[in-house]
């Protein structure tokens, strides 16, 4: 299954472009990046089926273990690909969340867009990681 993050927003030189990048090369899944303007631009299509993520800060919160089991579940039932959209410092409009398969937060707090690329980058990796039976996750 392709992971796929869609973020509006450039992310160019910085650190939490280089963090992307670290957790981008050592997931072993087909990972994808792509990034779009704050506003316009066209999403690419998807691949079917597929499922929508949301970066929402009102999402559901869930553990590193869940997060992997739910990616496992996709993967497992045929999904090609799951798409992750990190909108811009307005969010997403109320379309976009209707549609989701999912709203998914990272905590309460708000934080920076660019923070949450590397963010999901890590939780991406630690997903995959747990799915591969990787000890490094620290589950238990």
């Amino acid at each position: 299954m392709q992971l796929h993050i869609i973020a509006r927003g450039k992310i160019a030189r910085s650190p939490e472009a280089e963090l992307v990048e670290r957790y981008a090369k050592r997931i072993a899944w087909p990972l994808r990046l792509t990034e779009l303007p704050d506003v316009g631009g066209t999403i690419p299509a998807a691949q079917t089926p597929c499922r929508e993520v949301l970066l929402d800060e009102h999402g559901k919160q869930m553990s590193s273990e869940d997060f992997a089991a739910l990616l496992g579940r996709w993967r497992d039932d045929g999904v090609r690909e799951a798409r992750f959209l990190i909108g811009a410092a307005d969010g997403h409009g109320a379309a976009a969340r209707e549609k989701a398969d999912l709203l998914l937060g990272f905590g309460a707090m708000t934080w920076p867009h660019l923070l949450v690329r590397a963010m999901l980058a890590e939780q991406l990796w630690r997903a995959t990681s747990i799915l591969a039976g990787h000890p490094y996750h620290r589950s238990g």
